[in-house]
């Protein structure tokens, strides 16, 4: 199918490989739904849907928009087999049957109880922070705070954190400008989590790995077994390296808009219980991730268009959660907005298992933000963007305590 079925020349371009749109994508998802509600990007072999009611129909629709061959676009065109165990990654049956046994780590109940832990990391992170004049949010608290809870929910010792979360975010840099490159066999590297989870065979505790080396199940074959080392391998690492991230680009999203919105968060000071539904809105109005990955099984149909089996669609949800046909004025940020159904998590069966436990992190870092710091600006100058195309969000971000 040629752009010019779906594209007028001349008009919208969208490249989620391109810096100058990333930083302020939001003018490009606005045409994208006017002008072109289904895209498509010659150069890198694409289609893209941002319009919510297309975004929602295509991630509740597993069977014709599949994971089995990942959710990043440069792992979909790629080729590469899924090992088994990244349950992000994969398809019915296995889907499910892996799913049920990650959710059980992430119930309400579970993540509730780990209030008072993500607290007492909150405020060692910003206690010593209180009096400054100026410091990053990003390396002082927003990269530690996560780091701190996917280390005690994984097992893995404080002091080794953060070479963990260092190689996890490593994998997802590209070049600024650049796609990630995947070779076969690169997506589940023991290193350090194979030597923890060896570690664990002998001395179990009271974490994720522990849990994963001794529960049963029974697969799709119909047998009873444990998991693999492989298997739990594969699992760790979408833990660690999707817990880390989001809720890190969440925070920095929290300090730079807020900043920019100083009456509201007055308002957020004055009244606390504000802060969840301040919450949902800034996942509204700044997703971490803006766009979900989807390999084409059959033919599909947006907009009188076919998209063809063997494509790759991008599901631009960063453009869905602003969508004037859902949303009253879409690009103003509201604290006081009701938000119908959120689609920065995905929708249907493959809905982020660590949904949860990212909104009550984001919860608990602005409310211990905002009794330490009251007011703040942030210097745009001095900070920088994340060159991936996968997630969005800020390396550096300085504030100015005011």
């Amino acid at each position: 199918m040629s752009t010019d079925q779906l594209t007028p020349t001349g008009h919208v371009y969208y490249d989620p490989y391109d810096l100058d749109i990333n930083r302020d994508p939001y003018p490009t998802f606005r045409r994208l739904r006017d002008e072109a509600p289904l895209y498509y990007n010659e150069r890198h072999d694409f289609y893209a849907v941002s319009r919510y009611d297309d975004v929602a129909k295509g991630l509740a629709d597993r069977n014709t928009f599949k994971s089995g061959r990942g959710n990043i676009l440069e792992l979909i065109k790629s080729g590469i087999e899924m090992p088994p165990g990244l349950v992000i990654y994969e398809d019915a049956p296995t889907h499910a049957i892996h799913r049920k046994l990650v959710s059980k780590m992430f119930t309400p109940k579970t993540v509730a109880s780990l209030e008072p832990k993500i607290r007492a990391f909150t405020a060692a992170c910003l206690d010593p922070l209180v009096g400054s004049a100026r410091f990053d949010i990003i390396s002082e608290f927003a990269a530690q705070m996560p780091m701190r809870v996917i280390g005690m929910l994984l097992g893995i010792p404080e002091e080794d954190q953060e070479h963990i979360r260092d190689r996890s975010d490593a994998n997802l840099r590209v070049k600024p400008g650049k796609a990630m490159k995947f070779k076969e066999n690169s997506l589940v590297r023991g290193g350090v989590f194979a030597e923890y989870l060896d570690w664990r065979v002998d001395n179990p505790s009271d974490d994720i790995m522990s849990e994963l080396l001794h529960l049963e199940f029974v697969d799709e074959t119909g047998t009873q077994r444990r998991l693999t080392r492989d298997e739990i391998l594969a699992y760790v690492q979408v833990v660690a390296g999707a817990g880390n991230e989001t809720t890190t680009r969440l925070i920095g999203w929290t300090a730079k808009v807020l900043a920019e919105h100083p009456d509201q968060r007055r308002e957020l000071v004055a009244d606390p219980s504000l802060i969840p539904n301040a919450v949902e809105e800034l996942l509204r109005y700044e997703p971490p991730a803006p766009h979900i990955g989807r390999y084409v099984a059959a033919d599909a149909e947006f907009h009188g268009q076919t998209v063809p089996a063997g494509s790759a669609i991008l599901f631009v949800a960063g453009g869905a959660n602003r969508d004037e046909r859902v949303y009253d004025d879409p690009d103003r940020f509201d604290i006081h907005r009701r938000i119908p159904s959120l689609l920065t998590f995905g929708l249907g069966a493959h809905f982020c298992l660590g949904a949860a436990l990212t909104r009550l992190e984001g919860r608990i870092a602005l409310e211990e933000m905002l009794i330490r710091f009251p007011a703040w600006e942030v210097d745009l100058d001095a900070a920088e963007m994340s060159p991936t195309s996968t997630v969005r969000g800020w390396d550096t971000l300085p504030l100015v305590v005011t």
